[in-house]
């Protein structure tokens, strides 16, 4: 699988572009606020109906329009298939597959998996849990259609309990069949997501320690670390437990909503003991080891999108992410960097072809 071309229309910073790719390596180059980023975040809502850096759609669309179109045409299976997206202001997003609209966006994710590595991953080390559990659920949701399903069910039983927490509150009426109705639903969603991360830390653990070893030679002892409330007791008695004290609280205290994925450098956090390097070549391997997780389940290569990495990576790291990258185990990657020198000089020492596109203020010149 990989993406033949693109067109867009309102996109941020672009009136207009449409740029036709190679199946193997591409770079966008130009300086900083030229809309190289913008061109990723592109693809990736080809890929995940969304943005990567700002979740309200609106804000997408180029400053003085009323909406942005992106069509994109993969090749997949030597099949092409035409995606697009469209977003009006204060209307519902459009989002269509060979001209027929998707009734649920879910059902478009993980048919064109792409993973990105961009500045922003630093986030997953230094913001709190949920960032680092909405990691996990990417990855199982983009392998795994009905692991989704069971997340959507048990955030609204969330929600639902936790108003209904508030309601006795208010109130101080106490109905507890009710209560035990959305614990039901809770401990029946809960319990099949919480079974499912954890067969997927599994695995995932162990690629990921490849991934860093071959990184950095060895350099450090790293680890991942899968922390839940349901490994220490079942999820009915947990509830059971915390009734008092959610109801205190007016919210939901125990379930797979605290889980957490903890990292560590030398047994110690890597959010207060990694330097900015050794969080870098963290975060690059954690999304190297998504890649690989995503190729083995869906036994095609997802796309690779590369946004300004060389920067806090020594030349060795470097050297060694980009052979790799280019190695048979991965397809289509789009890099973007500001010295286009030094990616051209980076794709011929390890004799891979590069198209690439020198972005300048919004206008793509290929060359």
């Amino acid at each position: 699988m990989y993406l033949k071309k693109i067109s867009l229309v309102n996109f941020k910073n672009y009136d207009e572009a449409e740029l036709e790719f190679s199946e193997g390596a591409n770079a966008f180059t130009g300086n900083n606020g030229a809309g190289k980023t913008n061109l990723l975040d592109a693809i990736h809502y080809l890929s995940l109906c969304k943005s990567y850096f700002n979740p309200i759609d609106s804000q997408q669309i180029k400053q003085g329009r009323d909406l942005f179109l992106i069509q994109g045409v993969f090749d997949k299976n030597d099949s092409d298939e035409v995606i697009s997206c469209g977003i009006r202001k204060n209307q519902k997003k459009q989002f269509k597959k060979n001209k027929k609209e998707y009734q649920r966006l879910a059902d478009h994710i993980g048919l064109f998996p792409l993973v990105m590595i961009s500045p922003n991953d630093v986030s997953l080390i230094l913001d709190g849990s949920e960032e680092r559990r909405k990691f996990m659920d990417t990855v199982i949701s983009l392998t795994d259609a009905r692991y989704l399903d069971e997340l959507i069910i048990y955030n609204k039983t969330l929600q639902n309990r936790n108003a209904l927490l508030k309601q006795i509150a208010d109130t101080g009426k106490y109905d507890p069949t009710l209560l035990e109705i959305f614990d039901e639903q809770l401990i029946r969603a809960g319990t099949k997501i919480f079974e499912k991360r954890k067969a997927f830390m599994a695995v995932f653990t162990e690629v990921f320690n490849q991934h860093y070893k071959y990184l950095t030679d060895e350099a450090e002892a790293v680890n991942l670390v899968y922390d839940s409330p349901l490994l220490a007791d079942d999820f009915s008695s947990l509830l059971k437990k915390s009734v008092e004290k959610d109801r205190i609280l007016q919210r939901t205290t125990q379930g797979i909503h605290k889980d957490e994925l903890t990292f560590e450098i030398h047994g110690m956090p890597m959010k207060k003991f990694g330097s900015q390097g050794q969080q870098k070549s963290f975060l690059i391997a954690l999304k190297l080891a998504k890649y690989s997780f995503i190729y083995q389940e869906k036994k095609f290569k997802p796309v690779l999108l590369l946004d300004d990495i060389f920067d806090k990576l020594d030349d060795l790291r470097i050297t060694k992410l980009m052979k790799m990258v280019s190695a048979d185990d991965f397809g289509q990657i789009f890099i973007t960097d500001t010295n286009a020198k030094r990616v051209k000089h980076i794709f011929d020492e390890i004799g891979v072809a590069l198209k690439s596109f020198q972005i300048d203020q919004s206008v793509i010149h290929h060359e």
